[in-house]
């Protein structure tokens, strides 16, 4: 089975998680995916293919090789999609040998994927692309590289002349809500290093994530009649505006790009009485991330003194930090995977990831993680894509990383 069938295979999964729930996983049709997933891994030959406690999804495949003993590589990926975008009855098709027009998704209510409106389109002329009807997501956050990593088991485990060493499986839950790794029992997966399957086009090798923080702001008012309210009222939804508009309006998502950090207010609430902010703190560079941080603390000591101590809260939660710090003593993974890009056929790059994988918060828990591209684009969107052949590419890139460390020692890779 070619990854592009896996991954059409997989949209029959509706399975979000959710940010409300307490549960590991959380959501049930999760543990639902997981076990399709372990009995395709049975079926594949993986004998030790399991769910466990917590909805994670683990897997080896046995070293081909006599007397192996060199670095053990993993390969990861997510089984949750977001829920902010449609995500059920996914109704997934090919769109062969695409001319470089628009492609009408859904001719009844005239939804269109445009190059006008997405250029990257323009790259995949002539190749075959998964698109849905335009109302939902296709869900290749992150079922391509699912698809793609067990598509590199059977042809690994059906063409026994390729050698290879061991190579353990993952499939983690609520990777979206920024969970993925709350439970990841890394000694248990037994992998020296290890990679994400999570990115965008074939070629990626992604290194630096942001640093990451959540940020919540409660603001405590006085409600009072408002026609004797004079000199009394202290509205809390006011000052939690006022909050917000003391930080750098250019430092918002809609107007940074690169290795520009910014302030993201996701959610607000309030009445007189009492109002929050929700923000998510990011910036590539950790001295800019603590003075993000220092910046929110500040405003809130300024709006203290202005209406009183205590009127203002603010609670600062670190989520994860930039895997370069981890990536870069273990240089022979991204050399690697660059290598594998090459002889593939491809062109390998890095560019900053703006937002995390579960490989970030892996890499400080002794797990080095880089990620990979999976031929995909425009994610958590209803006008999200796959190409055909780009996975095929992407699973062969997999390939290539197993037989590469299956020829190397732990001696050498370690140094």
């Amino acid at each position: 089975m070619r990854a592009y069938e896996r991954l059409i295979k997989y949209t029959q999964f509706a399975a979000a998680s959710d940010s409300t729930s307490d549960s590991c996983p959380s959501t049930l049709e999760q543990l639902e995916f997981g076990r399709a997933l372990v009995a395709e891994m049975l079926e594949l030959g993986m004998k030790d293919a399991h769910l466990d406690e917590n909805g994670y999804v683990f897997g080896t495949i046995e070293a081909n090789i006599d007397n192996w003993d060199g670095p053990v590589i993993g390969f990861i990926a997510h089984m949750d999609v977001v829920r902010d975008v449609p995500y059920e009855k996914i109704k997934a098709r090919v769109v062969e040998n695409y001319n470089g027009g628009d492609i009408l998704l859904n001719t009844e209510l005239n939804i269109v994927l445009s190059p006008e409106e997405y250029p990257v389109l323009e790259h995949y002329v002539g190749k075959d692309l998964v698109v849905t009807d335009g109302t939902t997501l296709l869900g290749a956050d992150n079922r391509a590289g699912i698809a793609e990593i067990l598509t590199m088991a059977e042809i690994l485990l059906t063409n026994p002349d390729i050698k290879h060493g061991t190579i353990k499986i993952a499939f983690t839950p609520d990777e979206e809500i920024g969970r993925g790794a709350d439970r990841f029992d890394v000694e248990k997966f037994g992998a020296d290093f290890a990679y994400t399957v999570d990115g965008g086009a074939f070629g990626e090798v992604e290194y630096e994530t942001f640093n990451a923080a959540t940020a919540r702001v409660i603001v405590t008012g006085r409600n009072i009649h408002p026609g004797t309210a004079k000199n009394k009222m202290k509205n809390a939804s006011l000052i939690a505006m006022e909050f917000n508009s003391l930080l750098p309006a250019v430092e918002r998502p809609e107007h940074t790009e690169g290795y520009e950090g910014f302030y993201h207010l996701i959610e607000m609430k309030g009445v007189v009485e009492e109002a929050s902010l929700t923000y998510i703190i990011r910036d590539h560079d950790r001295e800019k991330f603590e003075g993000k941080k220092e910046q929110l603390q500040r405003t809130a000591d300024w709006l203290n003194a202005k209406y009183g101590p205590d009127t203002v809260t603010l609670e600062i939660t670190d989520t994860y930090y930039n895997m370069a710090e981890q990536i870069k003593p273990h240089w022979h993974l991204i050399e690697t995977a660059y290598a594998a890009v090459r002889e593939v056929g491809g062109e390998p790059y890095s560019i900053p990831i703006r937002g995390g994988t579960d490989g970030a918060r892996l890499s400080f828990m002794g797990l080095p993680c880089p990620n990979l591209g999976t031929g995909s684009h425009n994610h958590h969107s209803k006008f999200e894509f796959a190409c055909v052949q780009a996975m095929d590419d992407c699973t062969a890139v997999l390939v290539k990383i197993a037989e590469k460390y299956g020829q190397l020692g732990k001696v050498k890779q370690k140094d």
